[in-house]
């Protein structure tokens, strides 16, 4: 929460959080995150907080070079558990129902978000939300990060 606070995008503060469970650098890990924060460059298309769950996520379990397909199905399968119990507290997976209408891509719509405050009231409990639910899913596993 406190990077997510001190302005940086909710798929970099999910992320960051997670760097050291994931096996990354977090630097690399702010950087990596950049572009999927406000829905995905702010298309308010899935949030951004679920995105750098996803992320971890694959980090984790994900498919490396050489490696089977089971890494795939096993990232596949926690990051639609993410998805799902995600959807269920927070009502969408989608940026734009999440912030009424907001328009991250458009001056107006940020103003709109900063004047109703959504940063506080609304994407704080998305980016709790995905923090709070990924430590279980990532907890079984080791870091499946391979280099070639």
């Amino acid at each position: 929460m406190e990077k997510f606070l001190s302005g940086y995008n909710c798929a970099q503060s999910v992320l960051f959080a997670h760097a050291g469970d994931v096996g990354i650098d977090p630097e690399i890990a702010l950087k990596v995150a950049t572009g999927f924060g406000a829905g995905i460059a702010r298309r308010g298309e899935m949030c951004g907080a679920l995105t750098g769950g996803i992320l971890a996520i694959s980090l984790k379990f994900g498919r490396g070079n050489g490696q089977d397909r089971t890494a795939t199905d096993r990232t596949y399968d926690k990051a639609q558990e993410l998805i799902r119990e995600f959807e269920k507290q927070q009502g969408s997976t989608m940026c734009l129902v999440l912030v009424d209408g907001c328009r991250f891509n458009t001056s107006e719509g940020r103003e709109k978000f900063k004047k109703q405050d959504l940063l506080h009231t609304r994407c704080v409990g998305c980016v709790r939300t995905v923090c709070e639910i990924l430590p279980s899913l990532l907890k079984d596993g080791t870091a499946n990060l391979q280099t070639t």
